[in-house]
């Protein structure tokens, strides 16, 4: 598959749609090292990883279902989303969570990072798609709670940027589409 169609085929799949079956580690391994290609601003690849396969995934899966119920409100908790989320990965191969591990550089924006770590899962997300491996990028739950960041022992100024899904799935791959025309997005200047 050539970049461009990589592009266009890139789609976010639900991982109740994955249907269990194993991605090998090498081909994680490579996805990971595509992530390590992005761009970043005076090196400080602040992109990190932690991958959870086979059973460590219920385990992290239900331990971010207890961060969701100790940590929320009861007029706000659920017990469809506690479920939802001790469950989301049960047919996934691999869960990756990612963060922005902050650089020492003060001269280089925060803002910076936190794109450069989404350029990474970008990379991550192409790559698959052309190996026809279906990813979902998650950021419900707890990913974004401070809660979420000291089980991953984050400090401050690091940031979770979310739970990458990854599987296999039988289904036929969606077809992609936009809501705005191009043509409200861009503004052309010719003179």
């Amino acid at each position: 598959m050539t970049i461009a169609e990589s592009i266009f085929h890139r789609r976010n799949i639900s991982p109740d749609a994955f249907n269990g079956q194993a991605i090998a580690t090498e081909v994680i391994e490579q996805l990971l090292e595509a992530a390590n290609q992005a761009p970043t601003h005076g090196y400080t690849e602040p992109w990190r990883f932690v991958v959870y396969e086979s059973t460590a995934i219920k385990k992290f899966t239900s331990e971010h279902a207890d961060l969701y119920k100790a940590n929320t409100s009861s007029e706000k908790y659920t017990e469809a989303n506690f479920l939802k989320i001790k469950h989301r990965g049960d047919k996934a191969s691999h869960l990756i969570a990612v963060f922005m591990k902050r650089g020492t550089n003060p001269k280089i924006p925060r803002l910076e990072e936190i794109s450069a770590v989404a350029c990474a899962i970008q990379n991550i997300w192409l790559l698959a798609s052309s190996m026809q491996i279906g990813m979902y990028w998650g950021t419900g739950g707890m990913v974004h709670h401070s809660a979420m960041k000291s089980y991953f022992s984050l400090s401050e100024e690091d940031e979770m940027m979310g739970l990458l899904f990854l599987g296999y799935s039988d289904l036929e791959w969606p077809k992609g589409r936009r809501i705005v025309p191009m043509e409200e997005k861009v503004q052309w200047i010719k003179e």
